[in-house]
């Protein structure tokens, strides 16, 4: 694997993470690491993270591996 010049993937600059956000409900997270109770979704190549109510209200479809759009 090669990196770009400035010693990071990002060529050099420096990205601000987003805050995480539930993709069906809105709730934001709490500050600090991600949460480990929140459920995580690659859908047509997008991550979207779920929070745990949102995830334990749906787990049918989750385990079905339903899209959220079928929730």
């Amino acid at each position: 694997m090669t990196s770009l010049r400035g010693g990071s993937d990002h060529g050099g600059s420096t990205v601000e993470p987003h805050p995480l956000v539930c993709a069906r409900c809105g709730a934001p997270a709490a500050d600090g690491p991600r949460p480990t109770t929140w459920t995580c979704s690659v859908e047509n190549g997008v991550r979207r993270f779920f929070c745990d109510t949102c995830s334990r209200e749906n787990l049918r479809a989750i385990e079905g591996r339903l899209d959220s759009s079928w929730w």
